[in-house]
């Protein structure tokens, strides 16, 4: 089985497994989902939207967050990993929403990776979530699975992100991002497949007997 049958598989065993898939972090516009993927960095989604379930009823424009301060915007952060650096972040983030855009997000990827905080994943992630663009953000979760499934050689999540955009159309990139992290918490876990258990990686590798060593991104 070559790198493009390969995707086929995954392809098809992905679309029978989550037909229909939603966005893992809540937000109530592009504005809050931009501060929970910031958030979300060595941070689980569930924790994640914990914390955010008391914030953005009440909070969800730059404005808001620019008059609360970072002391205050720590206090509300403060469950989740490395709050203080995150909390800066926002702070400076907000200002300067307000200050360059008006108060809106901006939508491109230069733009959006300018800000303070946010990585080219996070705004690859803003990118196809809040505007609806094409991207395939890659965090080292993906990277993992994208080597497990043989469709990238795994030297670093740059060389990743060419290759599944190379290997899936244009068009799937957004629902595919989701669907092969949903598939990695439920079937394809870190420290439960190895490589060899679930159904992509039996499917990809029949003949796989040893456990993967994945090259970190």
């Amino acid at each position: 089985m070559n790198e493009i049958q390969r995707a086929k598989s995954v392809s098809q065993i992905l679309n029978k497994t989550y037909p229909k898939i939603h966005v893992p972090l809540k937000s109530r516009n592009v504005f809050t989902l931009l501060i929970s993927v910031l958030l979300s960095a060595q941070c689980t989604d569930v924790n994640v939207n914990n914390v955010t379930k008391n914030i953005y009823p009440k909070y969800y424009k730059p404005e808001h967050f620019v008059k609360l301060g970072r002391k205050k915007i720590e206090k509300l952060i403060q469950k989740i990993g490395i709050f203080r650096i995150k909390a800066k972040s926002i702070f400076n983030l907000s200002k300067i929403l307000i200050e360059k855009y008006n108060g809106k997000v901006p939508k491109t990827f230069e733009e959006l990776e300018n800000l303070p905080g946010v990585g080219h994943k996070t705004a690859g992630v803003v990118m196809s979530q809040g505007f609806g663009y094409p991207a395939f953000p890659i965090d080292t979760h993906i990277h993992r699975l994208a080597q497990r499934w043989g469709l990238t050689n795994g030297k670093n999540v740059v060389q990743t992100e060419k290759d599944l955009k190379r290997l899936f159309p244009k068009k799937n990139w957004n629902k595919l991002h989701l669907q092969i992290i949903y598939y990695g918490r439920e079937y394809c876990k870190a420290r439960e497949c190895y490589g060899v258990t679930c159904k992509i990686c039996t499917t990809c590798y029949p003949n796989r007997k040893k456990p993967v060593k994945t090259k970190k991104a």
